[in-house]
């Protein structure tokens, strides 16, 4: 930790939404985090753990329910003139070219042409660019619309440059040559920025750039605490240190009763005044996918290293997480220390033909998942077995934002499908017992 004062502070940031029963979905809940000169900090974290939502609070986009930001000891009302942002998604004009682009920014501040052009040309230089500045971005690529989206962040010279999974979008092998050069960047010690706060759902571009990555809990969103990370730059990959690092932030992520190493008393969450959702959600993961990580599991003898099978399958964090968390939701699994272990249930439901997998996975999502309970039981009750999805949607609204209800019925849908709970007619929005079996289900 930096002795210098910090450039950037949240003091107990609570988010939350309003729901359509009048309640609230609290997406964060009481972060306490600092952002000091010179180091690179990584948010890393769940889908929904609202890693997104606090940068864009941070960087004034939108205001906490509760709580405070203090940057450069002021508090943020608005914009934060001392943050500059790169997005997942490259946010071009598609009218204007490089170079114009860049200088977006620093019109903004009223500087001269000249100046402009002269700051943007650096910029552009700097991310390796030059030679691009008169193109357009539908003559870019991927890994080059991020360049100039990193030069127009670089470009204002902020305190703190702010990465929104800014390789995401891109495939492998860019996203890897990009991560090495703004590593090599930051090391060559005139990086325009004082520090660097990146929000990841990939563990191992965490490690690799990160001096202290902050671990996210979810519903909701809170600090669970963080790891240093103690490897001189620049990281090899393949040494036993940066390995040790993966493996225990992947145990971290798959087991949230896993105490966070390097964490300090004064930040780890009140679990207690932390709101907790009426209903608990569903990992977004389809059956087909869990019966798939099952199978690769049993054939591998039953137990796998998760970072291994996470690497081999091209897989981060964001994809293998809601998986493994519906297996082990289902009973189909456990999760220990970075591995990942078949039940002997899990094991007999990889092993089974389709029709008694079908029964097993029934059986398994009737004991764990109480709303999958209320809709077949809702079903029986009616005449016709049959109701209109709306009405299930409707139940989840009162529980979740709009999108996050809709993710959760379609969950529902795919788990109840393959479960041969019932029927979904997706035209007439229906949900129908099986006919003529419905009966079997009694029980």
């Amino acid at each position: 930790m930096s002795s210098q004062e910090p450039i950037l502070i949240a003091r107990d940031v609570t988010k939350s939404f309003a729901l359509a029963d009048g309640g609230v979905f609290t997406v964060l809940d009481k972060i306490n985090l600092a952002i000091y000169p010179n180091e690179v900090v990584a948010l890393l974290g769940k889908s929904g753990s609202g890693k997104s939502t606090l940068l864009r609070i941070l960087a004034g986009l939108i205001p906490p329910s509760t709580g405070e930001v203090i940057s450069s000891g002021k508090p943020v009302r608005g914009p934060n003139p001392d943050v500059a942002m790169v997005f997942q998604s490259y946010a071009l004009l598609p009218w204007l070219t490089v170079l114009e682009n860049v200088e977006i920014g620093l019109e903004a501040l009223g500087l001269p042409t000249a100046e402009r052009h002269k700051r943007a040309l650096r910029a552009i230089d700097r991310v390796g660019l030059d030679g691009f500045e008169s193109a357009y971005p539908r003559e870019l690529s991927g890994g080059m619309k991020q360049r100039v989206g990193i030069a127009r962040a670089l470009v204002v010279g902020p305190k703190v440059l702010f990465m929104d999974e800014p390789f995401s979008a891109l495939d492998v092998l860019t996203a890897e040559n990009l991560r090495g050069e703004i590593a090599e960047l930051w090391e060559q010690g005139n990086f325009p920025a004082k520090s660097i706060l990146l929000v990841t759902h990939n563990i191992e571009e965490a490690v690799f750039l990160a001096d202290r990555v902050i671990v996210l809990g979810n519903n909701p969103g809170h600090i669970r605490g963080e790891v240093v990370i103690d490897i001189p730059r620049y990281r090899e990959r393949n040494t036993p240190r940066f390995k040790a690092l993966v493996d225990h932030i992947y145990a971290v992520m798959t087991n949230p009763e896993l105490v966070v190493r390097d964490l300090p008393p004064t930040t780890k969450p009140d679990l207690r005044t932390s709101a907790q959702p009426r209903i608990l959600p569903l990992p977004s993961a389809t059956a087909g996918g869990i019966s798939g990580l099952l199978e690769l599991i049993n054939e591998r003898g039953g137990r796998e290293d998760l970072p291994m099978l996470a690497s081999q399958l091209q897989l981060d964090a964001d994809d293998l997480t809601p998986i493994t968390d519906a297996a082990v939701l289902l009973g189909f699994a456990r999760v220990s220390g970075g591995d990942i272990e078949l039940t002997p249930v899990g094991a007999a439901f990889s092993e089974a033909d389709i029709q008694t997998s079908k029964e097993i996975f029934r059986r398994q999502v009737l004991e764990n998942v109480p709303m999958m309970n209320t809709i077949v039981q809702t079903l029986r009750v009616k005449r016709n077995g049959a109701m209109r999805g709306e009405f299930f949607l409707d139940l989840l609204d009162e529980h979740f934002p709009a999108e996050e209800a809709r993710r959760q019925f379609q969950t529902l849908v795919d788990w109840g499908r393959y479960a041969e709970l019932f029927d979904y007619n997706a035209p007439e929005d229906l949900l129908r017992l099986p006919e003529p079996e419905g009966s079997r289900f009694e029980g």
